[in-house]
């Protein structure tokens, strides 16, 4: 079963030769806003197809909303183009090949353990892709790299991401059987659509994720219809997980039905 808890702290490569990696640590002990991450750190892959790609693992607090306290760390994954474009988008994605994909989740998983310093209580939440999981091939890779990464203490979740909406629930309850166990479990993170969460009842998953940052949810009117979303990601799963979720809106997503959140940055933006 799925189990984002432990409190943990307070929250205030690329395969061959030219892989590089780069870490941005922070002091735990210094206070910092809901949003900020703990550590940071940036490795480049080359793909099959001679593409130079930078992936940046960022390590974020996890809070448990009922208690309004950071319970674990999630990693937030970007990945750009190298030589500074934007981050590829779900469509730039679909255009690398299984094993680039495969190659990333490795690396991340890899990286990420190191950076979510997990103890013997602790959780902590690492990306993977859809296409990943799917294949047994994937799977099988995540599984072994974990064990040959030192067995990491603690529980770890998948968080798994990028066409779930088009798979079907059954291939999804089969595929994540695998990594619910006592020290693994999946987080399925899905687009902020009623239907997504409602589609997904049969694949059986212990939490859903939902990225806020494409959910309006400023306002009164705006937080209604957000209000409405976790209410049926809730119905459809016993967990909810709510990324970029502004700060002053916690005690009313854990009203709604939310258990945690990765808080949203609310400084101003200047110019």
């Amino acid at each position: 079963m799925t189990r984002i808890q432990g409190e943990t702290r307070p929250a205030d490569g690329a395969e061959g030769a030219g892989d590089s990696h780069e870490r941005h640590p922070m002091p735990l002990g210094e206070r910092r806003s809901y949003a900020a991450p703990y550590e940071s750190l940036t490795f480049t892959l080359v793909t099959r197809a001679r593409r130079e790609l930078t992936v940046t693992l960022a390590a974020q607090p996890v809070f448990d909303l009922s208690r309004s306290v950071p319970v674990s760390r999630r990693i937030r994954r970007t990945v750009r183009h190298r030589g500074g474009e934007s981050a590829l988008a779900a469509l730039g994605r679909r255009t690398l090949e299984p094993m680039d994909l495969k190659r990333i989740d490795l690396q991340t998983l890899n990286h990420g353990l190191d950076l979510l310093h997990l103890g013997t209580d602790d959780s902590g939440v690492l990306p993977a892709f859809w296409r990943t999981v799917a294949s047994s091939g994937g799977r099988f890779a995540l599984l072994c790299a974990e064990l040959q990464h030192g067995g990491a203490p603690g529980t770890l979740l998948v968080e798994v991401m990028g066409g779930l909406e088009q798979a079907p629930p059954d291939a999804v309850a089969e595929a994540i059987a695998h990594f619910e166990t006592a020290a693994l479990g999946i987080i399925l993170h899905i687009a902020p659509d009623a239907g997504a969460a409602r589609r997904l009842v049969g694949a059986h998953a212990q939490c859903l994720a939902i990225d806020f940052a494409g959910v309006a949810h400023e306002n009164a009117h705006e937080w209604l219809e957000a209000s409405q979303l976790i209410a049926v990601a809730r119905e459809a799963c016993p967990q909810v997980m709510l990324l970029n979720l502004r700060p002053d809106r916690g005690l009313a997503a854990h009203t709604a039905g939310a258990t945690h959140a990765v808080f949203a940055g609310m400084d101003a933006i200047t110019v």
